[in-house]
Protein backbone atom coordinates (compact mmCIF):
# COMPACT_ATOMS: atom_id res chain seq x y z
CA UNK A 1 0.00 0.00 0.00
CA UNK A 2 2.56 2.13 0.80
CA UNK A 3 5.20 3.52 -2.43
CA UNK A 4 8.47 1.36 -1.32
CA UNK A 5 10.80 4.83 -1.80
CA UNK A 6 9.74 6.90 1.23
CA UNK A 7 12.47 9.66 -0.26
CA UNK A 8 10.76 10.17 -2.76
CA UNK A 9 9.77 13.88 -4.18
CA UNK A 10 6.44 13.78 -6.39
CA UNK A 11 6.26 15.67 -9.57
CA UNK A 12 4.52 18.54 -10.29
CA UNK A 13 0.88 18.40 -10.42
CA UNK A 14 -0.50 16.99 -14.33
CA UNK A 15 -3.75 19.55 -13.53
CA UNK A 16 -3.00 23.03 -12.34
CA UNK A 17 -6.04 24.01 -11.49
CA UNK A 18 -7.60 23.75 -7.81
CA UNK A 19 -8.84 19.99 -7.75
CA UNK A 20 -8.04 19.55 -4.51
CA UNK A 21 -11.18 17.85 -2.44
CA UNK A 22 -11.40 19.61 0.92
CA UNK A 23 -14.38 18.10 2.07
CA UNK A 24 -12.14 16.72 5.16
CA UNK A 25 -8.29 17.38 6.28
CA UNK A 26 -5.94 17.72 8.81
CA UNK A 27 -4.66 19.97 10.28
CA UNK A 28 -1.28 21.50 10.18
CA UNK A 29 0.12 20.40 14.07
CA UNK A 30 3.75 21.42 15.41
CA UNK A 31 6.14 18.30 15.94
CA UNK A 32 2.29 15.99 15.21
CA UNK A 33 1.55 15.94 11.81
CA UNK A 34 5.24 14.60 10.54
CA UNK A 35 5.33 12.66 7.45
CA UNK A 36 5.30 9.27 9.93
CA UNK A 37 2.19 10.49 11.06
CA UNK A 38 0.63 11.51 7.45
CA UNK A 39 2.23 8.07 6.44
CA UNK A 40 0.09 5.72 9.26
CA UNK A 41 -3.28 8.40 8.01
CA UNK A 42 -2.65 6.94 5.10
CA UNK A 43 -3.62 3.39 5.97
CA UNK A 44 -6.53 4.83 7.13
CA UNK A 45 -7.31 6.94 4.67
CA UNK A 46 -6.70 7.44 1.00
CA UNK A 47 -9.20 11.02 0.40
CA UNK A 48 -8.65 12.91 3.32
CA UNK A 49 -6.30 16.38 2.81
CA UNK A 50 -2.93 16.07 4.74
CA UNK A 51 -1.31 19.20 6.11
CA UNK A 52 2.62 19.53 6.92
CA UNK A 53 3.60 21.04 9.96
CA UNK A 54 3.51 24.53 9.80
CA UNK A 55 7.27 25.74 7.81
CA UNK A 56 8.85 29.03 8.37
CA UNK A 57 10.24 31.23 5.30
CA UNK A 58 13.19 31.74 7.00
CA UNK A 59 13.94 27.72 7.59
CA UNK A 60 13.54 27.02 3.29
CA UNK A 61 14.78 30.45 2.60
CA UNK A 62 18.05 30.51 5.20
CA UNK A 63 18.64 27.51 6.82
CA UNK A 64 21.35 24.70 4.77
CA UNK A 65 18.72 21.74 4.15
CA UNK A 66 15.55 23.14 2.95
CA UNK A 67 14.81 19.78 1.20
CA UNK A 68 14.51 17.57 5.09
CA UNK A 69 11.38 20.26 5.39
CA UNK A 70 9.85 19.79 2.38
CA UNK A 71 10.37 15.80 1.89
CA UNK A 72 7.33 13.36 2.14
CA UNK A 73 6.50 10.17 0.90
CA UNK A 74 4.64 9.94 -2.46
CA UNK A 75 1.67 7.88 -0.66
CA UNK A 76 0.83 11.26 1.67
CA UNK A 77 -1.20 12.57 -1.51
CA UNK A 78 -3.31 14.73 -1.07
CA UNK A 79 -1.09 16.60 0.58
CA UNK A 80 -0.57 20.68 1.52
CA UNK A 81 2.09 22.71 2.81
CA UNK A 82 1.61 24.66 5.07
CA UNK A 83 3.78 28.04 5.48
CA UNK A 84 4.47 30.51 8.61
CA UNK A 85 5.83 34.21 7.37
CA UNK A 86 4.58 38.14 6.52
CA UNK A 87 7.73 38.79 4.02
CA UNK A 88 5.62 38.34 0.27
CA UNK A 89 8.79 38.10 -1.66
CA UNK A 90 9.80 35.11 0.76
CA UNK A 91 6.43 33.83 1.04
CA UNK A 92 6.12 33.99 -2.81
CA UNK A 93 9.41 31.77 -3.35
CA UNK A 94 8.46 29.31 -0.80
CA UNK A 95 5.00 28.82 -2.89
CA UNK A 96 7.10 28.45 -5.57
CA UNK A 97 9.01 25.51 -4.16
CA UNK A 98 5.84 23.77 -2.19
CA UNK A 99 5.12 23.38 -6.38
CA UNK A 100 8.58 22.26 -7.53
CA UNK A 101 8.06 19.69 -4.65
CA UNK A 102 4.63 18.59 -6.01
CA UNK A 103 2.52 19.62 -3.20
CA UNK A 104 -0.86 20.12 -4.21
CA UNK A 105 -1.62 22.99 -2.12
CA UNK A 106 -0.31 25.94 0.28
CA UNK A 107 -1.20 27.67 2.66
CA UNK A 108 -0.37 30.63 4.87
CA UNK A 109 -0.25 30.34 8.52
CA UNK A 110 -2.89 33.49 9.94
CA UNK A 111 -3.71 31.36 13.12
CA UNK A 112 -0.58 30.29 15.73
CA UNK A 113 -1.12 32.42 18.57
CA UNK A 114 2.51 31.53 19.89
CA UNK A 115 4.83 34.41 21.52
CA UNK A 116 7.91 33.05 19.58
CA UNK A 117 5.89 32.99 16.37
CA UNK A 118 4.46 36.62 17.05
CA UNK A 119 7.92 37.98 17.35
CA UNK A 120 8.51 37.45 13.70
CA UNK A 121 5.17 38.52 12.51
CA UNK A 122 3.67 35.10 12.01
CA UNK A 123 0.47 33.15 12.90
CA UNK A 124 -2.52 35.03 14.29
CA UNK A 125 -1.22 38.60 15.04
CA UNK A 126 -0.92 39.13 10.93
CA UNK A 127 -5.18 39.34 10.91
CA UNK A 128 -4.33 42.65 12.52
CA UNK A 129 -2.28 43.63 9.45
CA UNK A 130 -4.61 42.66 6.48
CA UNK A 131 -2.79 44.55 4.04
CA UNK A 132 0.60 42.25 4.39
CA UNK A 133 -1.73 39.29 4.37
CA UNK A 134 -3.25 40.49 1.02
CA UNK A 135 0.24 41.29 -0.51
CA UNK A 136 1.32 37.62 0.73
CA UNK A 137 -1.48 36.05 -0.78
CA UNK A 138 -1.01 37.89 -3.95
CA UNK A 139 2.70 37.33 -3.91
CA UNK A 140 2.03 33.46 -3.22
CA UNK A 141 -0.22 33.16 -5.80
CA UNK A 142 2.16 34.79 -8.88
CA UNK A 143 4.58 32.67 -7.93
CA UNK A 144 2.66 29.48 -8.26
CA UNK A 145 0.24 26.92 -9.72
CA UNK A 146 -1.04 25.03 -6.69
CA UNK A 147 -4.07 26.23 -4.88
CA UNK A 148 -2.87 29.30 -2.57
CA UNK A 149 -4.87 29.02 0.71
CA UNK A 150 -5.08 30.69 4.33
CA UNK A 151 -6.00 29.45 7.56
CA UNK A 152 -7.20 31.77 10.43
CA UNK A 153 -8.92 32.81 13.54
CA UNK A 154 -12.19 34.44 13.75
CA UNK A 155 -10.99 37.37 15.62
CA UNK A 156 -8.21 38.29 18.11
CA UNK A 157 -8.11 39.11 21.71
CA UNK A 158 -11.33 40.84 22.54
CA UNK A 159 -12.91 41.22 19.37
CA UNK A 160 -16.09 39.31 19.44
CA UNK A 161 -18.10 40.85 16.28
CA UNK A 162 -18.52 38.82 13.79
CA UNK A 163 -17.79 41.55 11.33
CA UNK A 164 -14.31 41.41 12.24
CA UNK A 165 -13.74 37.64 10.29
CA UNK A 166 -16.31 38.82 7.54
CA UNK A 167 -14.45 42.14 6.46
CA UNK A 168 -11.09 40.19 6.91
CA UNK A 169 -12.49 37.27 4.53
CA UNK A 170 -14.25 39.87 2.38
CA UNK A 171 -10.74 42.00 1.66
CA UNK A 172 -8.45 38.88 1.53
CA UNK A 173 -10.72 37.22 -1.00
CA UNK A 174 -10.19 40.75 -3.21
CA UNK A 175 -6.43 39.04 -4.13
CA UNK A 176 -8.43 35.92 -5.65
CA UNK A 177 -7.72 33.74 -2.80
CA UNK A 178 -10.91 31.35 -3.07
CA UNK A 179 -10.06 28.76 0.02
CA UNK A 180 -10.88 29.96 3.62
CA UNK A 181 -9.91 27.68 6.62
CA UNK A 182 -11.68 29.23 9.84
CA UNK A 183 -10.59 28.20 13.20
CA UNK A 184 -14.09 29.19 15.17
CA UNK A 185 -12.40 31.15 18.12
CA UNK A 186 -10.53 34.30 18.82
CA UNK A 187 -7.02 34.05 19.44
CA UNK A 188 -5.66 35.77 22.52
CA UNK A 189 -2.15 37.12 21.88
CA UNK A 190 -1.35 38.23 25.25
CA UNK A 191 -1.81 35.67 28.37
CA UNK A 192 -2.44 32.24 27.13
CA UNK A 193 -1.03 29.55 26.08
CA UNK A 194 -1.15 28.20 22.55
CA UNK A 195 -2.72 24.98 23.96
CA UNK A 196 -5.00 27.30 25.75
CA UNK A 197 -5.44 28.99 22.99
CA UNK A 198 -7.52 25.88 21.64
CA UNK A 199 -9.35 25.34 24.78
CA UNK A 200 -10.39 28.49 26.35
CA UNK A 201 -11.80 31.10 23.81
CA UNK A 202 -15.33 30.09 22.94
CA UNK A 203 -16.32 28.32 19.71
CA UNK A 204 -18.57 30.60 17.49
CA UNK A 205 -19.32 28.10 14.84
CA UNK A 206 -22.07 30.09 13.80
CA UNK A 207 -20.00 32.78 12.43
CA UNK A 208 -17.89 30.21 10.58
CA UNK A 209 -21.50 29.09 8.83
CA UNK A 210 -22.65 32.83 8.21
CA UNK A 211 -19.43 33.11 6.60
CA UNK A 212 -20.53 30.84 3.77
CA UNK A 213 -23.85 32.44 3.51
CA UNK A 214 -22.37 35.82 3.30
CA UNK A 215 -20.01 34.61 0.58
CA UNK A 216 -21.75 31.45 -1.13
CA UNK A 217 -18.41 31.43 -3.71
CA UNK A 218 -15.80 30.88 -1.43
CA UNK A 219 -14.69 27.84 -0.71
CA UNK A 220 -15.22 27.82 3.58
CA UNK A 221 -13.52 24.85 5.55
CA UNK A 222 -14.88 25.19 9.39
CA UNK A 223 -12.23 24.32 12.11
CA UNK A 224 -11.92 23.44 15.94
CA UNK A 225 -13.15 21.00 18.33
CA UNK A 226 -14.52 18.89 16.43
CA UNK A 227 -14.55 15.16 17.43
CA UNK A 228 -16.64 12.75 15.45
CA UNK A 229 -18.03 11.91 11.82
CA UNK A 230 -21.72 12.60 13.10
CA UNK A 231 -20.39 16.29 13.76
CA UNK A 232 -18.43 16.64 10.25
CA UNK A 233 -21.28 15.55 8.13
CA UNK A 234 -23.54 18.58 10.45
CA UNK A 235 -20.73 21.20 9.57
CA UNK A 236 -20.67 19.83 5.64
CA UNK A 237 -24.73 20.75 5.50
CA UNK A 238 -23.15 24.44 6.21
CA UNK A 239 -19.88 24.89 5.22
CA UNK A 240 -17.75 22.84 2.08
CA UNK A 241 -15.27 21.49 4.30
CA UNK A 242 -14.12 20.16 7.99
CA UNK A 243 -10.76 19.89 9.47
CA UNK A 244 -9.90 18.40 12.33
CA UNK A 245 -7.01 18.68 14.47
CA UNK A 246 -5.70 17.22 17.63
CA UNK A 247 -8.83 14.25 17.53
CA UNK A 248 -7.37 12.83 14.45
CA UNK A 249 -4.44 12.47 15.97
CA UNK A 250 -5.04 11.42 19.80
CA UNK A 251 -7.74 8.62 18.10
CA UNK A 252 -6.41 8.47 14.45
CA UNK A 253 -8.99 5.30 13.73
CA UNK A 254 -11.46 8.05 13.08
CA UNK A 255 -9.61 8.35 9.93
CA UNK A 256 -10.85 5.16 8.99
CA UNK A 257 -14.70 6.33 8.39
CA UNK A 258 -13.63 9.23 6.44
CA UNK A 259 -13.27 7.80 3.28
CA UNK A 260 -16.87 6.12 3.14
CA UNK A 261 -18.98 8.60 5.14
CA UNK A 262 -17.63 11.77 3.74
CA UNK A 263 -16.46 10.92 0.45
CA UNK A 264 -18.88 7.65 -0.26
CA UNK A 265 -15.91 5.47 -1.04
CA UNK A 266 -14.74 2.12 0.27
CA UNK A 267 -12.79 2.19 3.32
CA UNK A 268 -9.26 1.75 2.97
CA UNK A 269 -9.66 -0.96 5.84
CA UNK A 270 -11.70 -2.61 8.73
CA UNK A 271 -9.69 -3.38 11.49
CA UNK A 272 -7.48 -1.65 13.04
CA UNK A 273 -4.67 -4.31 12.80
CA UNK A 274 -4.70 -4.27 9.08
CA UNK A 275 -3.70 -0.69 9.70
CA UNK A 276 -0.74 -1.68 11.79
CA UNK A 277 0.47 -4.36 9.25
CA UNK A 278 0.08 -1.44 6.19
CA UNK A 279 2.02 0.87 8.34
CA UNK A 280 5.28 -2.20 9.29
CA UNK A 281 7.06 -2.21 5.99
CA UNK A 282 7.80 1.90 6.34
CA UNK A 283 8.69 1.16 9.95
CA UNK A 284 11.36 -1.06 8.76
CA UNK A 285 12.44 1.05 6.27
CA UNK A 286 12.87 4.16 8.43
CA UNK A 287 14.72 2.13 11.28
CA UNK A 288 17.05 1.52 8.29
CA UNK A 289 17.94 4.50 7.63
CA UNK A 290 19.14 5.07 11.10
CA UNK A 291 15.51 6.45 12.59
CA UNK A 292 14.48 5.71 16.44
CA UNK A 293 11.46 3.48 16.63
CA UNK A 294 10.23 5.79 18.94
CA UNK A 295 10.15 8.67 16.46
CA UNK A 296 7.33 6.68 14.56
CA UNK A 297 5.24 4.36 17.36
CA UNK A 298 4.87 7.88 18.94
CA UNK A 299 1.89 8.81 16.37
CA UNK A 300 0.34 5.57 16.83
CA UNK A 301 -0.12 5.33 20.33
CA UNK A 302 -4.24 6.33 20.25
CA UNK A 303 -5.07 3.47 17.79
CA UNK A 304 -6.37 1.37 20.24
CA UNK A 305 -8.03 4.12 21.97
CA UNK A 306 -11.32 3.37 23.88
CA UNK A 307 -10.30 -0.48 22.83
CA UNK A 308 -9.50 -3.40 24.75
CA UNK A 309 -5.65 -4.04 25.43
CA UNK A 310 -5.36 -0.48 24.22
CA UNK A 311 -3.59 0.97 27.52
CA UNK A 312 -1.25 -2.34 27.23
CA UNK A 313 -0.57 -1.38 24.19
CA UNK A 314 0.54 2.28 24.76
CA UNK A 315 2.36 1.17 28.21
CA UNK A 316 4.45 -1.83 26.04
CA UNK A 317 5.72 1.03 23.00
CA UNK A 318 6.59 3.72 25.42
CA UNK A 319 8.09 1.32 27.83
CA UNK A 320 10.42 -0.45 25.21
CA UNK A 321 10.68 1.63 22.11
CA UNK A 322 12.85 4.40 23.64
CA UNK A 323 15.84 1.97 23.55
CA UNK A 324 18.37 2.59 22.15
CA UNK A 325 18.68 -1.14 19.86
CA UNK A 326 14.20 -1.04 19.88
CA UNK A 327 13.54 -2.60 16.54
CA UNK A 328 10.65 -3.76 14.53
CA UNK A 329 9.90 -6.54 16.64
CA UNK A 330 8.71 -4.05 19.49
CA UNK A 331 5.69 -2.93 17.75
CA UNK A 332 4.91 -6.18 16.61
CA UNK A 333 5.45 -7.24 20.31
CA UNK A 334 2.84 -4.36 21.69
CA UNK A 335 0.41 -5.73 18.38
CA UNK A 336 0.20 -9.53 20.00
CA UNK A 337 0.03 -8.29 23.52
CA UNK A 338 -3.54 -6.12 22.22
CA UNK A 339 -4.43 -9.34 20.21
CA UNK A 340 -4.04 -11.34 23.49
CA UNK A 341 -5.74 -9.09 25.68
CA UNK A 342 -8.69 -9.12 23.09
CA UNK A 343 -9.20 -12.85 22.63
CA UNK A 344 -8.71 -13.46 26.17
CA UNK A 345 -11.23 -10.90 26.75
Amino acid sequence: MLNENTDIIASKPDNTKDTVDRRFSVAPMMDWTTSDYRVFARTLTKNTLLYTEMVTSGALLKGNNPERFLRYDDCEHPIALQLGGSNAKDLGQCAAMAEKFGYDEVNLNVGCPSDRVQNSLIGACLMAHPDKVKDAMKAMQDACNIPVTIKHRIGLDEQQDYSVVRDFVGDVATTGVNTFIVHARNAILQGLSPKENREIPPLKYHYVHQLKEDFPDLEIIINGGIKTIEECQTHLLKVDGVMIGREAYHNPWLLSQVDQAIYGNTPLVTDRYQALEAFVPYVEEQLARGERLLHLTRHILGIFQGEPGGKQFRRYLSENGHKADANVNVLLEAIDLVKHHQHKG
